[in-house]
């Protein structure tokens, strides 16, 4: 997340993660000029880094000075706000400009596809930190029961475009090897048709293993397999 929305510097909030939302997937980089020297985050100790993200920034490098130093990065000697032989440079808006304008030799900056980089000469040399939107919620909620309403809306929305609904008809005789390629979120749906030995199953199906899946049902003698999409959905 960015900076701008939740706390960047790592001290404590009044605020907790709910769910992560599964889109705007990013990383936070250091990236450095294609054409240049630097293989490792180590070898821009001691140089200007261009970034949005200066707390971030300014904790990596004080891990990789104490490193340098032979100190431990994760004992007491840790400082985040320590003085620095590297020098961070707050910049804000087109980063990925900084190194080509001579105002810094490498830059931390996030990164989607990393497509922006390649353009203005860049490439990564270390990711700082990984991350995506995530839903938040104050500890301490003044409606607490709007909160887990809009929660549980958003999270069946998300599981309604994670999954579809597989139906087909198998004899029943073939029941066990069926219901384990389709086991469901919880366990399958299962009724008896009319005509003897015959069972109908319906199960929920991750979406994207939805192919293999009825390929491995045909094989084990199910039937008229079908595949609807979920619109929406409620689940704990």
């Amino acid at each position: 997340m960015s900076g701008d929305l939740t706390p960047e510097d790592g001290k404590p909030r009044g605020c907790e993660t709910v769910m992560d939302l599964g889109f705007g997937a990013c990383k936070l980089q250091v990236q450095v000029p294609v054409k240049g020297s630097y293989v490792h985050g180590k070898d821009l100790i001691g140089k200007n880094i261009g970034t949005s993200f200066v707390h971030l920034a300014q904790e990596y490098f004080t891990r990789l000075e104490l490193e340098q130093d032979g100190q431990s990065a994760d004992g007491e000697s840790f400082n985040p706000s320590r003085k620095l032989k590297t020098k961070i440079i707050e910049l804000s808006g087109s980063v990925e400009a900084a190194c080509a304008l001579g105002v810094a030799d490498g830059i931390v900056d996030l990164v989607e596809s990393g497509e922006t980089m390649k353009a203005a000469g860049l490439k990564p040399i270390d990711t700082v930190v990984e991350s995506s939107s995530i839903l938040i919620k104050s500890k301490a909620p003044s409606q607490p029961e709007l909160v887990e309403l809009i929660a549980s809306r958003i999270r069946g929305v998300i599981t309604a475009q994670r999954y579809v609904l597989c139906q087909y008809n198998i004899p029943r005789s073939h029941l066990s090897q069926a219901s384990s390629i389709t086991p469901g979120k919880r366990a399958p749906t299962i009724t008896q048709l009319e005509e003897e030995g015959w069972v109908a199953v319906s199960a929920m199906v991750e979406k994207k293993k939805i192919a293999p899946t009825m390929d491995e049902l045909a094989k084990v003698g199910a039937t008229d397999i079908l595949v609807l999409d979920i619109h929406n959905s409620r689940s704990n």
